[in-house]
This record gives C-alpha cells, structure tokens and sequence, in this order.
C-alpha cells in the first residue's frame, strides 16, 4: 500500500513538472475547451435512411480570465482544418495559444464538409485535394522554384526545407484534408454555418484567412450587427478577373450575391473597368467599378484589418480586394507585413518562423481599434 502511494505521488509531481516545463509555451492550465457543432440538417437517403449535412465543428478555448469583451472566430482555409489555429508543423503554439493567453475566448471550425465536420459522397458530390508539389510551390518553398510571381525569392519564414522528406514539410502536408470543389457550394456552407454559430454566441470578431476571407465578407453582410471586427489574411481575390484573365470574385469580393446598393439581381450589373496602369512595381492592374460605384452597405463601419505578406502570391493583387472594398465604402487597413518589419513571409504565416510575432500585431490592431 506504501509503494502504491508513493508511485502515485511520484507520478503526481512528474506530471506537475511537466506541466510547469511546458506553461510558458502552450498554458495548458489556462483555459477550458468545449466542442460543439452548429447548423446542419437533416436529409433523407431513401425511406428508412436519414442523415445529416452541412453542420460545423465549433471549438471553444474559454481562458481563466477573460479580458476581452468579443471572442474571436478563427475561420481556415481551403484543405485546412482548426488545426492551423493551435500548433505548428514543428510543434511550435499557434496562434489560439496566444490569443487565449491573452485573455480572448476563441472558437476555432473546421468548414462543413471538412474535417470534422461530415461529409457524404452521395451529398456533398466533388471534391479537391491539393498535391505535395502545389504547396512546395505556393506555400513552403516558393522561393526555391524559378519563374514564380515576382516577391517570391524574398521567403524566408519556413520551418526546415518545405520539401517533401523534411519533417516539418511531412507533417504539415499530413494535415491537408479534402475540400469542396464548388467555389459556390463552399461559400454559402461556411455562410450559413457561421451565421448559426454567431446567432448562439453573440457579437464576435472574425478572422480569416485565404479561402475562407470571402465567407467572412458574406457572414458579416448576413449579420451586421453581430461581427464587431474582421482580421483577414490574404483573401481569396482579386475582384472580378485573376492575372490570366480568369473569373475570379465575380460579385467583387466574393463568388455568391451580396448586398450592394443600389441593389443589384446579378454579378452582371456590376459595371467594372480595368485600370489602365499598376499602381506599383510588381503589382497587377486592378478591377474596379465605373461611377458611382455601388455601396457594400451591410460591410461599412466595421474595422477590418487586411494583411498581406511580403513574399505571398497574393503579394501583387491583394491591394486589389482592398481597394474594390474602399471603393465600395468599406474603409480598411490595409497593411503589407514588410512595412511593419515582419519580414519573409509567404500565404501561411500563421504557421511560420514568426507567426506570434504576427499575433501580437493583430493583438495590438485589436486593443486599438475595437473596444
């Protein structure tokens, strides 16, 4: 009976030891988890078979103290799940660790049709995986293959080699998981999804990243009066046409219809024009709306702070998206990282060499701009 205590009291302590070893990195004792789904409905397969479709995976870091008057909503984007928001490919705290730390509560998803969130064959239909050497290209090593969008030889931010046998490579590659094929499907999914989460939890501040910066476009036009503040990183864009000429964000800063005033039925009725002339050195030329151009009502007096990174494909035409939201009467921050001297970057940051030192920064947007 002895040695049975005393094992449990030396276990007791070990576990104490390694609990206190790891505190200042991820806080495990600082904040409460829960998990919950939102949305979803119920669809009948034939008489005796029902299941359901298009809920989401909703978790919830709730810290011990809370300081902030509006939790934050991590959204990801396209192959990714909440795992982006909580660790790194290298094992390093991601961004949830930090804000949570800091005293916000957060709600992490994973998009319907994803991950945790169901998805059926026989619903959800087509599909999308993104290859190995697609992401070497875009997202780990763009700065190691040739004939690229100009700022991609200044990345540098990269865990380990971005190439395939590299450890950190493997293991973020690991994490990639299927995605819905239909731009449109997609969209009014995570549209409705969120506008069921922000229904039960209340006013919140979204941030987005990549695919998911329209669905945050489309949730705030749902629900005004509940989003007090976007963060999005690198938005799926530019407005209307890409480099090659290709449909983009046909309804200007997304694929489905938005609320412009003067209303409009269809994408159509937008009358844009190109500009005639960069803006800048390795930039795109813009798509724009003729004058007067039609109002993003529902999407005007939010603070939005939009970021791009130095060296990201969407370093030339992110300015784009920003200005077409300007235009439209939606005013935003638009800040390139490098002239925050927060170098090196590529279009996922959040898991990068120094992605607290970009928490941090949205941090400090955050304290200042929304109260």
């Amino acid at each position: 009976m002895f040695y049975n205590k005393l094992i449990l009291t030396l276990s007791i302590i070990f576990l104490a030891t390694q609990v206190n070893a790891k505190e200042d990195n991820y806080s495990f004792l600082h904040y409460k988890s829960e998990v919950f789904y939102v949305g979803g409905k119920y669809i009948k397969q034939s008489k005796d078979k029902t299941l359901m479709s298009e809920q989401m995976y909703v978790e919830k870091w709730t810290p011990k103290e809370i300081k902030h008057k509006y939790p934050l909503v991590l959204i990801h984007g396209a192959a990714q799940t909440a795992v982006n928001w909580i660790t790194t490919p290298d094992g390093r705290p991601g961004w949830a660790n930090y804000f949570v730390k800091n005293g916000y509560v957060v709600y992490m998803v994973d998009q319907p049709s994803r991950g945790r969130s169901a998805w059926h064959p026989k619903i959800n239909k087509e599909f999308r995986m993104f290859n190995a050497e697609i992401l070497e290209k875009k997202f780990t090593a763009a700065e190691q293959f040739k004939n690229q969008w100009p700022q991609a030889y200044k990345h540098n931010q990269w865990p380990g080699t971005g190439r395939q046998g590299d450890e950190t490579f493997d293991q973020f590659y690991a994490s990639q998981v299927e995605s819905v094929k239909s731009h449109v499907e997609s969209s009014n999914l995570v549209k409705n999804a969120g506008v069921a989460l922000l229904d039960k939890i209340g006013p919140a501040i979204l941030i987005t990243h990549s695919q998911s910066g329209p669905f945050g476009w489309l949730i705030t036009d749902a629900r005004p009066d509940l989003v007090k503040g976007i963060v999005t990183i690198e938005p799926s864009g530019p407005p209307i046409k890409n480099k090659k000429g290709k449909k983009s964000m046909t309804w200007g800063v997304s694929v489905v219809p938005m609320t412009y005033e003067p209303a409009i039925a269809s994408a159509k009725q937008l009358e844009v024009v190109q500009e005639t002339k960069a803006q800048g050195t390795n930039l795109v030329k813009c798509w724009k709306q003729k004058e007067p151009a039609k109002q993003l009502v529902n999407l005007k007096d939010k603070n939005i702070l939009f970021l791009v990174s130095e060296s990201s494909y969407h370093a030339p035409y992110d300015h784009c998206t920003s200005n077409w939201l300007t235009q439209a009467g939606v005013k935003n921050d638009l800040v390139r990282l490098e002239d925050v001297n927060i170098k090196g970057n590529g279009h996922m940051l959040m898991l990068e060499k120094n992605n607290l030192e970009i928490a941090k920064f949205i941090d400090n947007w955050l304290n200042k701009n929304i109260k």
